[in-house]
Order: structure tokens, then sequence, then C-alpha cells
């Protein structure tokens, strides 16, 4: 467990507020960070998928996605830290890592738990912060919690609404 406790981020993922999807993201990254994400995933056991315009492939190198992203399909990489855990990753360029989560399965302690967890250790194999911002792309100057290198964990990041 993180630390972090979901009455004090329950706020976060309201999808009235965020959006459904609310966007993730490792700003900073080259071709080198992926292929490092694409490693964790295998070495941790994670359930994945890969797949470009729908059609499921193993995953090739991140260099290689990277590679022919102007001709190519979508890819996309689906992970499930667990079982009821969705993080659908888009390989949109290499100077970013960008994921989409579902907030529907991240409502309350245990699950919260579990994406921190995620978020913990996607940014320490990085090195990087791992923000997450509301659906439509992440502000990486106001980001709403994420992983912060400095204090080794998932910390909010956005301030809390009075009205709340």
């Amino acid at each position: 467990m993180d630390g972090l406790l979901w009455e004090d981020v329950e706020d976060l993922f309201d999808a009235e507020v965020m959006g459904a999807l609310p966007d993730v993201g490792v700003p900073d990254t080259s071709a080198r960070d992926w292929q490092s994400l694409l490693d964790l995933v295998v070495e941790r056991g994670w359930r994945h998928r890969y797949s470009e315009d729908s059609v499921v492939t193993a995953p090739p190198s991140a260099e290689a996605v990277l590679s022919r992203l102007a001709g190519s399909g979508r890819p996309e990489l689906r992970v499930w830290p667990t079982d009821d855990v969705l993080a659908i990753f888009r390989f949109m360029s290499p100077e970013e890592i960008d994921f989409d989560v579902d907030l529907r399965e991240l409502r309350g302690q245990e699950r919260l738990d579990v994406f921190c967890d995620f978020l913990c250790a996607i940014g320490r194999r990085l090195g990087k912060p791992v923000l997450m911002g509301s659906e439509g792309g992440v502000d990486y100057d106001h980001p709403a919690l994420g992983f912060d290198v400095t204090a080794d964990g998932v910390v909010r990041m956005a301030s809390r609404d009075p009205q709340r």
C-alpha cells in the first residue's frame, strides 16, 4: 500500500469532474522509456494485450512501434495490473507515455491501492513522474495526482475544492 487514503482523494475519482477516462502520462520520455515500460509489464506478469487497428499481435519492440507511427494503425497496449483494473497505453509519440484508466474501476481503498502500486512501479522503473489529469489530456503543470519521484510515492497534487 502506498499510504494514500481513499477519503483524501475520492473527489479526484469523480467522473463528473475528471471525465470517466482520465488521462495518465509520463512526460519527457523516449523510446528507451517505452521499452522499459514494456519490459516492466512482462517482468511483473501483468496480463496484457497489444494490438494495431484492433488486430492482436505479440508486442514488438518499442522502437519498432514508434518508428512506424506515422504510417501505422492505432497501436495500443492494454495492461491489467489486476483482473478488474485496466490501463490502456497508446503509442502516440516517443516523448510521452500516455494511458487511460476507467474511474469506474478505481472505486474504494483496495482499487486505489492497486492503482497507486501500478503508478509507483512505472515511476520507479522510469525514474520519472507519472501524472493523472482530467479526460482530454494531462496538464503537466496542474495534475490531479501522481507518482512523485522525490516523495517516492503517489501524492495528491490538486488542491481541495472548498465546496466539497
